[in-house]
């Protein structure tokens, strides 16, 4: 896949096409072809379950498909564990699945919600993304350690990281989409935790940012 550090061209293009996708992310036609029925199924769940908003599936390769597939040149190189929180529709987590190809990525999905995960479930099946589901609040997590935590439009980010921290290997990261108030969020965030941040421009929203965090830490006085 195409690094996001690369120059695009118009990756904000309204309407954004699966060909158009796969110019700007590099991903192989089997990639597309599954990512393609990924987004059928969601079509066709929609109606029954109201697993994103109605109007972004007019934009589905922009809004969903590119929004999470830029986080996979993000990844670790050496692959690894990856844990979704609020996985929901399966973004980013699912895309990963599909984008990654069986890579060395492994990847988990956790989604409270069972009609949700049924969802997940089919999508799984369907695309053999060989994502792992966990039906449960990510609270309630078995115990899962992962190199990278991910999560999009799940909660604030200093929930968020209440949620990854205990997860988290020792030099773990976390990887959160994050819109217009990303930069709340973070000051926020920075008077509980001892964080070292990048932040990545959002492929897919022109207000929107990847904030990559790492060598996370609670305050003790948090």
């Amino acid at each position: 896949m195409n690094s996001p550090n690369q120059p695009l061209t118009s990756p904000l293009t309204p309407l954004l096409t699966p060909r158009g996708f796969q110019e700007l992310m590099g991903v192989s036609d089997g990639v597309l072809e599954r990512l393609e029925a990924y987004v059928a199924l969601l079509r066709k769940w929609q109606p029954k379950i109201n697993l994103v908003g109605g109007r972004s599936l007019k934009d589905v390769w922009r809004r969903h498909i590119l929004d999470s597939a830029q986080l996979g040149p993000l990844l670790p190189a050496a692959g690894g564990v990856v844990a979704d929180i609020g996985s929901g529709a399966g973004f980013p987590g699912m895309v990963l699945a599909i984008t990654e190809d069986h890579g060395k990525a492994e990847i988990h999905l956790i989604e409270s919600s069972e009609r949700k995960c049924a969802f997940l479930g089919e999508v799984n099946r369907m695309t053999q993304a060989g994502a792992i589901i966990h039906h449960c609040r990510v609270e309630n997590l078995p115990e899962l350690k992962a190199d990278v935590v991910t999560a999009r439009g799940v909660a604030s980010m200093v929930k968020l990281l209440l949620y990854a921290n205990p997860m988290l290997k020792k030099g773990g990261q976390c990887l959160f989409l994050k819109g217009k108030k990303w930069r709340e969020e973070l000051t926020e965030a920075k008077k509980n935790w001892i964080i070292k941040e990048s932040l990545i421009p959002s492929l897919s929203d022109t207000s929107g940012m990847v904030v990559k965090l790492e060598k996370i830490a609670q305050r003790n006085d948090s």
